[in-house]
């Protein structure tokens, strides 16, 4: 006899598939964490510099785990061998699976070619945030940044990746600009294969 509409119950957490389960976490759960992850760090610096390279490192350590899920999930373990490729997969696939949304704008730099941006209207770790006038130009996209390092490094992709407030004009709150440097050697890299 067939069992219909019975979920098999595992006994492990190991033996659990890696499907995509309920993807939404609460938005105030996710705002109290996060804030808790910046108070915590802001006791353990001495300047603003220093707090956004720790929130930047914890970042990192989140988008290399988004990296592997998402190749497991949506690639069949395949990861982009291209620039492009990787830019766009950052773009829409990361940035969805994080913020439920693709990112407002890609664009690549017009000063230098080895430069590229992630533009976001109101970035969700900027949006509840409000800092005190001695943090001056503090940006919590730093954690962000650090996330798309974390993708980039771990895809193979080398970069610097910094996280910067535009004033955008007739706007109270700046619109956050991910700004990516890619390393000479990705750059050799495509200029090979292209």
């Amino acid at each position: 006899m067939i069992n219909v509409g019975k979920i098999k119950q595992y006994s492990n957490v190991l033996e659990r598939p890696l499907s995509k389960g309920k993807q939404e976490v609460s938005l105030s759960a996710f705002a109290f964490l996060f804030s808790e992850l910046v108070q915590y760090n802001q006791t353990q610096v001495d300047n603003i510099t220093e707090l956004e390279r720790r929130l930047e490192d914890a970042g990192y350590a989140v988008g290399a785990r988004i990296l592997e899920l998402l190749c497991h999930r949506e690639k069949g373990n395949r990861r982009e061998t291209r620039l492009l490729g990787i830019l766009s997969f950052v773009h829409s696939t990361v940035w969805k699976v994080l913020f439920g949304k693709v990112a407002d704008s890609l664009e690549k730099g017009t000063e230098h070619e080895d430069e590229y941006m992630i533009s976001e209207k109101e970035l969700l770790v900027n949006r509840f945030i409000s800092i005190p006038k001695d943090m001056g130009a503090f940006n919590c996209g730093s954690f962000v940044a650090g996330i798309v390092r974390g993708v980039l490094e771990n895809a193979g992709f080398p970069a610097v990746v910094t996280a910067h407030f535009v004033p955008v004009e007739g706007q109270h709150r700046p619109r956050t600009t991910i700004l990516i440097k890619f390393a000479e050697e990705v750059l050799r890299r495509e200029a090979t294969l292209g």
